[in-house]
This record gives structure tokens, C-alpha cells and sequence, in this order.
């Protein structure tokens, strides 16, 4: 594919954007570059607190510094508090600290942006009266958005899931539970391999599947032994299964299986009920997290967590996002979750 160029502060945000698939709020992006080559994109919340800049800066590092070919940084700090002239901009203790500690890395600030909820202006402003505020509107007739929209890609207002409706639960429940006596009467491994082969078969398919087979899915993926594999097979990686669910397999995964994996599972989801979708929500939360998306991954998650507060899974992989922990493959360029290639 060929790559494109980004040439104004409009096409960054675009590209921050159209990389997140939504428009950040109270939140700082940051993109790596190497020479005029992108790296990696982070989107983490702000911090809420004075004090801890030096603790934040030293986190932010520690991800931007995962790409080891990274030497300078590019910034924006999407907040609705307001800018006043003569004063410092909102979080200029943070940006001065990340600053500092990246300094220590030998990684450079590029520039920075200031984006408000109407404009967005350089957030090192110099000298007053030498910067301009541009609409945020701006980004949307930018170069970047336009060919990011022809190639199918598209900015939501927020980040916020709202799952498909799945009416006439009792039935499908019923529907659920039938497959999950079949499996409970087959030996260990046959039912396994049963499993394996189904969801094989819609991994390989371009249709989505019947609502029958949608069933037997959400039964298979009930049963943690049989679901653990399944999410395994996902990526399409000859490997041991552990370093595929912790995404720290030297081959790379095939983004686009893993993609369809998901439009797969949110399909089985409108075919399923609430007693029976944790497992099915979890799946989806560990997909996000595979591909960088930690707020999406968290929100999986707690709608798992909200069908079924003690399902163990789901709160376990909560917790590790909860800690910092990042899949292993968005750690290194060419095994990392990329949509398009820009320079």
C-alpha cells in the first residue's frame, strides 16, 4: 500500500484519530518518530492530580520507549480546560517532566499540540500573539482525513461501546445450552477438537456463519478449557498457546484473521443472552488489547464483568490492563497493530 505523507497539524490529528478510531477527550497522544517515519501512537487519560507529573512523565516513557528506533516525539493534549495568554498552558508541569525523563533517553519533543473542544493551536506558543487557534473542524477537510475516509476508515465521537441489541434471550439461551450438553457427553479432547474445527471453519469462511453454528460457538467458548484454545487459534500462529494469549510470539499475528475474528464474535453475541456472553465479551476485550486498544479492552471487559461479576477470566485480564501491562506484539514495529503505513 502506498504510504502517505502528513504535512500539517490538521493531518496529525486526523491521523491520531483515524489511529484510535475516536476522538481523544482529557487525554495525552503521543506518536514516536524516527527521522520522518511514525512509530508507535499512545493515547493515555491525563493525570487527574498535581503532583504526580514526574511518576506520569516515567510511565508515558516507559511506553514510548518500547520503540527502540525512536528518536523524537510528537504531542497532543486533548483537554476542555482553557488556555489564557500569559499563563502556562493546562499540564505544562506534565509536558515539562515528560520533557525531562525522555531527555534522559536521548528522545527528543518535536512538537506539541493543544487541542480544545472548538480549536487547536501549537502548544508552545512562543511569543504572544505569533500563534493562531484553527478549528478543529479544519482536520476534517484535511488531506490525511480524506484519504484515511477512501480507504474505509472513520472517527467516532468517543470511545464508548455500545453493543448490537440480542432479543428473545430465553430462546437463545436454550439454543446454548442444547450445544453444551452435546459437548459435556463427548470425551475431553473430541469435543475439543469439535470446537477447534467450527470456529477453524469460520475463521477461513468470508460469510458470517448460521445462527446455529453462532450457537455452538458461544456453547464451546462456555467451557474455559475449550475457550482458551479458541481464543489462541485466533491469530493464525503456529506457536505454544501461553506466548500467543500473552501476544509474545516472534511470529507475527495475522491482524486481518484477528479482525474478522472480532466481527465474528460481536455476531455470535447478537445471537446469544447475558447468562451466556462473558465469555463471548471477553474474547472481544482480549482482541482489543492484542491490538493496542486498552480503553476498548477495559470496556469489554466490564460489560463481561456486568453479564457475570465473577467470571474469572474477565476480571483477571482487567486487572493486568489495569496494571500497565501491554501485549507483547504492539512492543515491537513489525509484529505491532498497524492500520495503514505513513511516513
Amino acid at each position: 500500500m502506498e504510504k502517505l505523507t502528513i504535512k500539517t497539524p490538521s493531518d496529525v490529528l486526523s491521523f491520531i484519530g483515524h489511529t484510535l478510531g475516536f476522538w481523544p477527550q482529557e487525554s495525552l497522544v503521543c506518536i514516536t518518530m524516527n527521522d520522518n517515519s511514525i512509530g508507535a501512537t499512545l493515547r493515555i487519560d491525563l493525570p487527574h492530580q498535581t503532583g504526580q507529573e514526574l511518576h506520569y512523565a516515567r510511565t508515558v516513557a516507559h511506553y514510548l520507549t518500547s520503540d527502540t528506533t525512536a528518536t523524537s516525539v510528537l504531542f497532543a493534549v486533548y483537554t476542555n480546560e482553557t488556555s489564557q495568554h500569559g499563563s502556562a498552558k493546562p499540564h505544562a508541569a506534565t509536558i515539562a517532566a515528560l520533557t525531562g525523563v525522555l531527555a534522559e533517553q536521548g528522545i527528543t519533543i518535536r512538537d506539541g499540540l493543544f487541542v480544545g473542544d472548538t480549536t487547536f493551536s501549537p502548544y508552545d506558543e512562543g511569543e504572544p500573539g505569533t500563534s493562531i487557534a484553527l478549528p478543529v473542524s479544519s482536520t476534517q477537510t484535511s488531506a490525511i482525513n480524506a484519504e484515511f475516509i477512501y480507504r474505509g476508515s472513520y472517527i467516532q465521537p468517543t470511545d464508548s461501546i455500545t453493543l448490537p441489541a440480542s432479543p428473545e434471550a430465553e430462546t437463545k439461551a436454550a439454543a446454548v445450552e442444547r450445544h453444551m450438553e452435546t459437548i459435556i457427553s463427548q470425551p475431553s479432547l473430541t469435543a475439543l477438537q469439535q470446537g477447534r474445527k467450527l470456529w477453524a471453519d469460520m475463521l477461513d469462511s468470508t460469510d458470517f456463519p448460521s445462527d446455529n453454528d453462532c450457537h455452538a460457538l458461544v456453547a464451546n467458548l462456555q467451557f474455559p478449557a475449550i475457550r482458551d484454545r479458541l481464543i489462541a487459534d485466533i491469530p493464525g500462529v503456529d506457536e505454544p498457546m501461553q506466548h500467543i494469549l500473552f501476544a509474545q510470539t516472534e511470529t507475527a499475528p495475522k491482524w486481518s484473521r484477528i479482525e474478522w475474528a472480532q466481527q465474528l464474535l460481536l455476531h455470535a453475541y447478537t445471537r446469544t443472552s447475558p447468562e451466556h456472553a462473558a465469555p463471548v465479551l471477553t474474547a472481544i476485550g482480549y482482541i482489543n488489547w492484542w491490538e493496542g486498544k486498552g480503553s476498548k479492552a477495559h470496556q469489554f471487559l466490564q460489560l463481561a464483568l456486568d453479564t457475570d461479576p465473577a467470571y474469572r477470566l474477565a476480571r483477571l485480564s482487567d486487572q493486568m490492563i489495569g496494571s500497565g501491562i501491554v501485549a507483547g506484539w504492539n512492543m515491537n514495529k513489525n509484529t505491532a497493530y498497524k492500520a495503514l503505513p505513513f511516513d
